[in-house]
């Protein structure tokens, strides 16, 4: 656990307007789908990309007579990521149906959780440079089913609908209205998706829709935001607006940017901000109007009938807190404090999961540093040139390693291994197999060494004289020697006899 951490928050983004300053503040509903095989009200498949309508169960589909089944297998996964967020897990948690018509909601209701959520109160801390984060309170998470899809493109006169999605659990995450600027708001939304993943709650694929945010943006004057931290007051704060589905984390900051600066507006020409739910179009970069932001009321929310309330045992609980993963705040901690790396490198190695454990299996019974070195510059730098993943990498941790390996051991040297990184890249093999194979290991033998010194040495007397009047001049003579080996002389015991022989 990472309570112990002091950091200072980020402040504020102020905008500018033409009668004073504004500050924003931000609140994310975000919708994660649950990583299951199957949905949480049936055993239909969530496969992504299947045939439209062929994930689809009768209770999907709103036949009459079908019933709901709680997954629980989804209740585990809700379970996990509140464990991950440090928040409340409530042994007692309904269903409760949100009501209103729409073609790809076959039941005319969402079954989902508004009274009592299955997950309360947590936290995120969103990491905004060295020594600098923002603490983002979690109010709750609760379990919903998702809707279908509407297709408006397949025929000048008619729309479509599939219901492969109908069904699929979703964690609606709620954060509390403590998001101060875009770049914040994206961190965040990255912060989630990290953890998620490191989880396996949810694979954090936002171009599938697999994780998407509705984004609350409002404006006040700067001293407004800190007296509502004071009394709760809502009031304190201006009118927001909601802006649905985002699915980019670079069209969550624009898009942030496009409304804070709209409302502004409005407010500095007198006007009042209507409380709305808008929609992003990334072609125009602005927000467009939607609909008129609806209340709980308006959804005619009451239990489900059909769904007794769920309750939990804190055995099982305890059981799934058991099983947690090590989580990135933690890992990347560890690296610092256990294998020396800087908090950057930690921070690259950890972004993703399966960054850190390909690194972690590299860096096993090595020098952390140089693992790391080889990790992020040399194979990362590769991968992303080639538009590649850690996932689809020719070089394996077993092979990187074996190059960290043949370097400590002073077999070969730092361009030998770059070298060999090329061959085992392109062509594959073990890493000893194929640098003795190409005779790229180096030259250890100390006697082979002292005859190529001497010999350089005694053709160069003029350049003797000139490294005894300017020591810097001796890494001439390491270079001539290098040059004389084919560079496969141990280059460390080249300088030291080189600077032994000149006397130096």
């Amino acid at each position: 656990m990472l309570d112990h951490l002091e950091f200072t928050p980020p402040a504020p983004k102020v905008l500018h307007g033409a009668t004073g300053e504004w500050e924003l503040v931000i609140g994310l509903e975000v919708h994660a789908q649950v990583a299951s095989n199957a949905k949480l009200f049936s055993g239909a498949s969530t496969t992504f990309g299947a045939e439209p309508n062929s994930n689809v169960a009768f209770v999907d589909a709103a036949m009459p007579g079908m019933l709901p089944v709680v997954n629980e297998f989804c209740v585990a996964q809700a379970v996990r990521t509140g464990l991950g967020l440090r928040a409340a897990i409530n042994l007692r948690s309904a269903f409760d149906r949100k009501n209103y018509f729409y073609p790809d909601l076959p039941q005319g209701y969402q079954i989902s959780q508004l009274y009592h959520p299955i997950v309360g109160e947590g936290e995120v801390i969103v990491d905004m440079g060295p020594g600098t984060a923002r603490r983002v309170r979690i109010e709750r998470i609760h379990l919903e089913q998702d809707a279908g899809k509407s297709i408006h493109d397949m025929d000048p006169a008619l729309s479509f609908v599939d219901l492969n999605r109908t069904g699929v659990a979703l964690m609606e995450i709620v954060s509390r209205p403590d998001i101060r600027g875009p770049e914040e708001a994206a961190a965040y939304v990255a912060k989630l998706r990290q953890i998620m993943r490191y989880l396996g709650t949810c694979d954090g694929n936002m171009q599938n829709g697999n994780l998407r945010a509705d984004v609350n943006v409002s404006v006040c004057r700067p001293g407004a935001y800190e007296k509502y931290q004071e009394t709760q007051d809502f009031s304190h704060l201006g009118t927001r607006c909601e802006i649905k589905n985002m699915n980019s984390l670079r069209f969550i900051q624009a898009a942030i940017d496009f409304e804070a600066r709209r409302q502004i507006a409005i407010l500095e020409d007198g006007g009042s901000v209507v409380q709305e739910t808008r929609l992003y179009d990334p072609d125009r970069g602005e927000t467009r109007s939607m609909r008129s932001k609806e209340e709980a009321h308006d959804y005619r929310y009451f239990p489900d009938p059909d769904l007794l309330p769920l309750e939990i045992e804190q055995s099982w609980v305890d059981d799934i807190q058991t099983g947690m993963p090590e989580l990135p705040d933690e890992k990347k901690a560890r690296f610092v404090a256990a294998l020396g790396l800087s908090e950057y490198d930690a921070g690259v190695l950890t972004a993703e999961v399966e960054s850190a454990d390909f690194f972690e299996a590299v860096a096993a019974g090595r020098d952390g540093k140089q693992a790391a070195n080889w990790v992020i510059n040399e194979l990362f730098g590769r991968l992303n040139k080639e538009g590649l993943t850690i996932e689809t990498s020719p070089v394996s941790a077993s092979q990187l390693g074996g190059v960290v390996d043949l370097i400590a051991s002073g077999e070969i040297s730092g361009k030998m291994a770059k070298d060999l990184f090329e061959i085992l890249w392109t062509e594959g093999g073990d890493p000893a197999e194929v640098a003795a194979a190409r005779g790229m290991k180096q030259v250890t033998d100390l006697g082979a060494i002292e005859a190529a010194v001497d010999e350089i040495i005694a053709a160069n007397p003029a350049q003797v004289e000139k490294a005894k009047a300017n020591p810097k001049l001796a890494g001439w003579f390491t270079g001539q020697v290098l040059k004389a080996t084919g560079g496969k002389a141990n280059p460390a015991a080249v300088t030291e006899m080189v600077t032994r022989k000149l006397g130096l």
